[in-house]
């Protein structure tokens, strides 16, 4: 983390945490994990961690003999955990794979929240980065996702699920009445692309969720 922090300040990107935080050992789940926050050129936040020994998946520990080693997961905040775990777990098929309380000063300063308190839930594919829903237990002042967002829109972000069937899929969460973004399922024709069918629906909070088959 310290030769993370290093490069990242040479290059002068927008700090968004105060600096590197150590989450304290007393949280079971997260204790000893290092993390901060920074920004990108359009101002969406980016965050870089280091596991200790026995937490995050163990290829990064054994990872190549580089700073950067990859993607573990995509964060999003949510109103509710209850509630979006209905649309992730029970519609989607993610699976829990770890949960943890956060709170504290290092919290505090991790987020640039004053007194922020978070139930952090982190969710599994069988492959490929997690997705982790972050719900403000305390404050719970935060702005909703602005209902004119647009997917050309700068705040757009969308995360991309594999699905074997899009058809299918898009039956599923059109039963259980999930807002589509996209007018149905949309045939890719063009070889470019790396998906065959794909199609965009939000999320309870109104995250972009694609839904593709390659």
């Amino acid at each position: 983390m310290d030769r993370a922090y290093q490069v990242l300040r040479q290059n002068k990107v927008e700090q968004a945490s105060s600096g590197p935080q150590r989450l304290p050992d007393w949280n079971k789940n997260a204790g000893g994990i290092k993390a901060f926050y920074f920004k990108d050129p359009d101002e969406h936040p980016v965050e870089i961690l280091e596991f200790p020994e026995g937490k995050g998946d163990p290829k990064w520990h054994r990872g190549p003999d580089r700073l950067f080693l990859g993607i573990d997961h995509t964060a999003i905040a949510v109103s509710d955990t209850d509630t979006s775990l209905k649309f992730y777990r029970d519609l989607l098929g993610l699976r829990v794979a770890g949960e943890s309380e956060n709170y504290g000063t290092e919290q505090e300063h991790l987020n640039n929240v004053f007194g922020a308190h978070l139930r952090i839930t982190a969710l599994r594919a069988p492959t490929g980065p997690g997705i982790e829903l972050l719900e403000y237990l305390n404050p719970r002042d935060g702005r909703p996702f602005p209902v004119d967002e647009h997917a050309n829109d700068i705040i757009h972000r969308e995360t991309i699920l594999i699905t074997p069937d899009a058809d299918a899929a898009a039956s599923q969460l059109n039963a259980a009445r999930v807002k589509f973004v996209s007018s149905g399922v949309v045939a890719n024709h063009m070889q470019m692309l790396d998906f065959s069918k794909a199609f965009l629906v939000r999320d309870p909070d109104g995250h972009a969720i694609e839904i593709a088959a390659q």
